[in-house]
């Protein structure tokens, strides 16, 4: 059975998606609610409280939407990136994307408050993509060129509305990563004739 607070969080987020985060106060919000402002700060002690649980939360939704998403699809050869794309821009997802990072720019503006919370979110996020990609694949440095390519082109899909574009640009960037895998062993190949060569 929930608490209150958690109750509270999930109308929290309700709201937040659909009105976003434009003039947030805790007042209206109360008012928006059916509770009072007083009863927030008991269970939220500030706004910025409020926000990080309210963050926390759906990241917890995603995270278990993407989980159970990679274990229906485990063995399947589709491209790990391809997956998360198209799984983050459903019309079910694409919200709470469209919040989430509206407030994670809204904790990089303040590290202060919010610091605990952005390294939090770097680590959970980093083991989620670490566990769609292959065991040989998953290392620190692709795990972070992925979130980073993801967050590049959701924050252009943000600005632009431009599925098509964006979708492409996810493919592109498959492809080149394809590409620059399948000539890596014929440059090695190369390097190890020019050496072998060399010392003859």
């Amino acid at each position: 059975m929930q608490t209150r607070k958690e109750i509270l969080t999930d109308e929290l987020v309700d709201y937040l998606l659909e009105h976003g985060l434009s003039d947030l106060s805790l007042r209206p919000l109360a008012d928006a609610l059916g509770t009072s402002a007083r009863l927030l700060i008991y269970h939220f002690e500030s706004k910025e409280g409020l926000l990080t649980e309210v963050l926390d939360s759906m990241q917890t939704r995603l995270r278990q939407s993407f989980g159970s998403l990679v274990e229906r699809r485990a063995g399947q050869s589709e491209r790990p990136l391809k997956m998360f794309w198209d799984w983050a821009i459903t019309d079910e997802n694409y919200p709470y994307f469209k919040l989430l990072y509206e407030l994670q720019i809204l904790a990089v503006q303040n590290p202060a408050v919010y610091g605990s919370y952005l390294q939090r979110n770097a680590s959970n996020w980093s083991e989620l993509i670490a566990t769609a990609l292959p065991e040989a694949e998953r290392t620190p440095a692709m795990v972070t060129l992925l979130g980073a390519v993801f967050d590049g082109l959701f924050l252009e899909l943000m600005s632009t509305g431009d599925r098509k574009r964006t979708t492409q640009a996810v493919l592109q960037f498959i492809q080149l990563v394809d590409e620059a895998r399948a000539a890596r062993p014929a440059s090695k190949k190369k390097t190890a004739k020019a050496s072998s060569t060399r010392r003859g």
